[in-house]
């Protein structure tokens, strides 16, 4: 098996027209990023009100949990019938999946600024939109960005439905190779899937480390020096 699949990789038709590798990868960020950033317009405003006002916070860790355990492909497949339309059903599914990561992490990083700061800074006369974005949104910049990795992770490995609806991405070699039982096929695109994964979150890491203030990464380190200390004297 791990020859045929290096033989798949090293053929060039395999990389080659609108059913090759490179065009296949293309539709799959294609459905990924459309995705992901229609689910950062919806969840990111709504848990930075959430986690900034402290209202509804719990309406909104119910509606998530929800969200989460709804099957995917059966979704999709709902969706396709109610609009006849392989894309927007597609579309839509994958930003049902990628909101509650990108909104847990967003509420959760505003709830994770100490009270003590925020108060500091509304002592020192900040208005409330000042404090959001000069305080709050620092602090919370590791959740979020945690949130929004967790949601690319997610849409990488399920954006292959697409192919059940008749569209495109690297879930084409998937089905396609199930279909004539060549596993082979089914494999170099389980692969791909995965390096697509590993690559999206290695670029989305460096991002991280680049937008989140250094101050912070040392406080979150010294945090988590501490938690470790007290659950080994625990």
């Amino acid at each position: 098996m791990i020859g045929d699949v290096f033989g798949w990789f090293t053929t060039a038709a395999n990389w080659q027209g609108p059913d090759g590798i490179g065009a296949r990868l293309g539709e799959h960020v294609g459905y990924v990023l459309l995705s992901l950033v229609i689910a950062l317009v919806i969840a990111i405003p709504v848990g930075l009100f959430v986690g900034h006002t402290g209202r509804g916070g719990v309406a909104l860790v119910s509606i998530g949990n929800a969200v989460r355990a709804l099957p995917t492909l059966g979704l999709i497949t709902f969706l396709f019938l109610l609009f006849t339309e392989s894309t927007t059903a597609t579309v839509i599914g994958l930003v049902v999946l990628a909101i509650p990561p990108v909104l847990a992490g967003t509420y959760a990083g505003l709830q994770s600024a100490e009270h003590e700061v925020v108060d500091a800074a509304q002592g020192i006369g900040m208005t409330g939109w000042q404090r959001l974005w000069q305080v709050e949104v620092p602090i919370a910049l590791p959740l979020v960005l945690g949130g929004i990795r967790n949601a690319v992770l997610q849409l990488v490995a399920t954006a292959a439905v697409a192919a059940y609806v008749g569209l495109g991405g690297l879930g084409r070699f998937l089905l396609d190779g199930l279909a004539i039982l060549d596993y082979t096929e089914v494999v170099a695109g389980a692969i791909l899937t995965a390096l697509l994964a590993i690559a999206f979150d290695l670029v989305l890491g460096a991002v991280q480390r680049a937008l989140v203030p250094k101050g912070v990464r040392l406080a979150a380190k010294a945090a988590s020096g501490r938690a470790v200390a007290v659950g080994g004297t625990a």
